[in-house]
This record gives C-alpha cells, sequence and structure tokens, in this order.
C-alpha cells in the first residue's frame, strides 16, 4: 500500500495544483514550487525513514509515516494557500518517501527465498492500481473544482488510515530484532556488525549500493518524463488534445499489469537476469523509436508500451529485489531509502530541464534518455551479472571475521 499511495498522491497532487492555481490564483512560479516540494519531500523522506529503519526498527516507522501522510491530506483539503499547500504536500512527501523503505523490508523480511521477490514485484502491482483508481476517480470529481480536488486528497487521508488500522497488528520484523539482539550482546556476526553507515561506503556494499543509485536514478528518467510531460508532449509535439492524451495514457496500462505479473513468475527463478536483459533491450528501444522516428501519436504508444514492458522486467521492480537481498538487515532500509532518494533527486532535475529540452526540439530529448538509459543499464549489467543471486538473508548469519571485539553495541 505504500506504493498505492505514492503513486495516488504524485498524480492527485498534479490535478490538485492545477485546480489550486486557478481558485487561489497562484502564479506559475508557485505552482512548480509546490510540485518541487512534493518531490523533494519523497525524496528525503526516503533517505530519513531507510535510516530510521535500520536504528529503531520498522514498525514504529510504518505507523509514524501512515499519520503524516494524513496530516499532510488534511491540509491540502482544508488548506487556503501556498504557504500551506507547501506544508501539506512537504508532509505528504516525506510520510511516502519514508514509508516505502519500512515497509518494502518487513515484507522481505517476512518473506522466504521463495517467494521474497514476487511479493516486492506485487508491490508495483498495487502501484499501478494506484494511477488507475486516481484517474478514474479524477474523471469524475475532476470538473468540482476545488471539492473535486478535496475528493482526490480525501480518497488518500481515508486510504492512509485504514492502512494505520490494518498495520498495528503486525510485530516487529523478526529478522530485524534478532540482529538487533545480536548487537546488543556483542555476537559477531555480519548482521550484527554492519550497522553503521559508513559501513554501507566501503565493501563489500560500496559497489552495489552505487550501482543501484546509478541504475535506478538513470533508467527511472525515461519512465519519469513520460509521467511527467506525456500529455505536455502529445498536445503540444503530436498535436492532440487533452482529452485524447488522457486516453493514450491509459492504454498501456494493461501491458504494466501483465508485465508485471509475468515477472512475478520468474523473479525468484535463476533466470530472472535474463528477463533483466530483455527488459533493457525494450528499454532502450522505447526511448530510440521517438529519438529515431519522431514523436507522434504512434511512436508514443510504440514507445511508452515498450517502456512499460522493459520496466517491468528491468526497472523499479528489479532494483526492489537487489536492494532488498544485497545489504545486511541493519543497512536494509538505509540502502534501499538512499537509492529512492538519489532517484527522486535526479528525477526532479530532469523534470527542470526537460522542458527546455523539448523546446530545442522533442528528438533531443529522447536522444538524452537514450544514452543515460544506456549508462544505467550498462552499470547494472556489470554489477549484478555476477552478483544478481547474492542472498545477505543467509550470508548475514555469519561470522564476521573484520568486526572489533566489543562486549556490547547499541
Amino acid at each position: 500500500m505504500a506504493s498505492y499511495i505514492d503513486s495516488a498522491a504524485i498524480i492527485s497532487f498534479g490535478i490538485l495544483i492545477t485546480i489550486y492555481s486557478a481558485v487561489l490564483g497562484l502564479e506559475p512560479a508557485q505552482v512548480g514550487i509546490a510540485s518541487a516540494t512534493l518531490t523533494l519531500g519523497i525524496a528525503v523522506g526516503a533517505l530519513i525513514g531507510g535510516r530510521l529503519g535500520d536504528r529503531f526498527g520498522r514498525r514504529p516507522v510504518f505507523s509514524v509515516t501512515m499519520i503524516v501522510i494524513i496530516a499532510g491530506a488534511l491540509i491540502l483539503i482544508f488548506g487556503d494557500s501556498f504557504v500551506l499547500i507547501c506544508v501539506g504536500a512537504c508532509l505528504v512527501g516525506l510520510g511516502t518517501g519514508a514509508d516505502l523503505p519500512v515497509s518494502l523490508s518487513t515484507m522481505s523480511e517476512a518473506a522466504t527465498d521463495q517467494n521474497r521477490g514476487k511479493i516486492l514485484v506485487f508491490s508495483n502491482i498495487l502501484w499501478l492500481v494506484g494511477i488507475v483508481v486516481t484517474i478514474l476517480l479524477a474523471a469524475v470529481v475532476g470538473n468540482l473544482g476545488r471539492a473535486g480536488a478535496q475528493i482526490l486528497f480525501g480518497h488518500i487521508a481515508v486510504v492512509a488510515l485504514v492502512v494505520l488500522i490494518a498495520r498495528l497488528p503486525i510485530p516487529e520484523s523478526s529478522i530485524w530484532l534478532a540482529a538487533r539482539a545480536e548487537r546488543r550482546a556483542g555476537v559477531d556476526t555480519i548482521r550484527a556488525d554492519r550497522a553503521r553507515v559508513a559501513d554501507l561506503f566501503r565493501s563489500p556494499y560500496l559497489v552495489p549500493v552505487l550501482a543501484l543509485a546509478v541504475f535506478y536514478s538513470l533508467v527511472n528518467l525515461g519512465f519519469n518524463t513520460y509521467g511527467q510531460f506525456g500529455t505536455y508532449l502529445l498536445v503540444n509535439v503530436a498535436g492532440t488534445d487533452v482529452s485524447t492524451a488522457s486516453i493514450l495514457g491509459l492504454v498501456v496500462i494493461p501491458v504494466g499489469f501483465l508485465g508485471a505479473i509475468w515477472f512475478m513468475r520468474v523473479v525468484d527463478k535463476r533466470y530472472r537476469f535474463v528477463y533483466f536483459r530483455i527488459g533493457a533491450v525494450l528499454t532502450l528501444a522505447a526511448m530510440l523509436v521517438p529519438a529515431i522516428f519522431g514523436f507522434t501519436t504512434i511512436t508514443y504508444i510504440v514507445s511508452v508500451g515498450l517502456l512499460t514492458l522493459g520496466m517491468a522486467f528491468a526497472g523499479e521492480s528489479i532494483m526492489k529485489v537487489w536492494t532488498q537481498e544485497q545489504f545486511p538487515t541493519l543497512l536494509r532500509t538505509t540502502a534501499q531509502g538512499f537509492v529512492i532518494s538519489i532517484a527522486r533527486f535526479v528525477a526532479a532535475g530532469g523534470a527542470a530541464v526537460a522542458p527546455f529540452i523539448i523546446a530545442l526540439g522533442a528528438q533531443y530529448l529522447f536522444i538524452s534518455l537514450a544514452v543515460v538509459s544506456t549508462i544505467g543499464l550498462g552499470v547494472a549489467w556489470i554489477v549484478f551479472r555476477t552478483r544478481d543471486r547474492a542472498n545477505a538473508f543467509l550470508e548475514e548469519m555469519q561470522p564476521d571475521d573484520v568486526a572489533p571485539k566489543e562486549t556490547a553495541r547499541v
């Protein structure tokens, strides 16, 4: 549900700020600042929430995050000024960003080696569901003015409240509890000793954490660009109207569902890296189609279809799996929070420069995206072709021969 709320909040805020800009008379610069506040809030939240999840446990963090999201949604519902909109966007972003790494680690630590990847990929299906539900809800209430925007974030507040209540009986991760107990007792296992932020940026974790940050940040740029500027490109470059653009955006959603379901069937098997390579080829092809043939309605459909399927195999899903399996328990949410945070910062930067590149020519945008996607996928291929099957859940229980001998740790 963290993924559901993430996608629903991003789309709902795009609609809300459009409505509020007219109702409250916001200037274009204020609209941009408010939108950036949400994105940056998610980035900062992932960084902070990931670290807190490793220090204090998954359960307290994923409970507080829902409360923060509810508070932010209520401010956006009843706020009537630019400042309050920014405060609400910041809180929703912080809560959503902080929730992602701890909720994903809670799931992966409750799973087994036979179904861990499948469960993590399922969260991406909920991400797509959040998009569909929000778009359908917006189609019904979008013309109600401010009341429509309030209904959209009322939906998020209600979902967050239901999730908070449903999470209350969930116990703390048994794996995290065991790692904390070993650390406090001075037991020299990998999961007890590797707990400091500095450990994440030295061998053996430096290479995978940097590779994941580069891979996910660069590959996600293409998907994020279509999400934020797909309608803009269709209207201003391909010459369609807004209604047609909205319909075209929904056409490829079934491809995303089918790709995710397909990947769920293979992600825990030994040949998932084969699917990563297939996804990498599809992702690059998606960027090259409009780069070579120009941006039209037809090339948009082909490109987004290829990208949606490619990202199902070589995008966020595999990033989630690799991040959970590459790092020990007391660094797991820290690592994932770092990766998500860097990707959101890069996405914010990409969104800032994309309109200027589009003004020069849409093909230049897709050539740029093809280049950065090649770099990101190339880094992932080089690093994880030998590390794809690494499993920290098994390795972390082994003795840590390089750990300093201490009588107790906190």
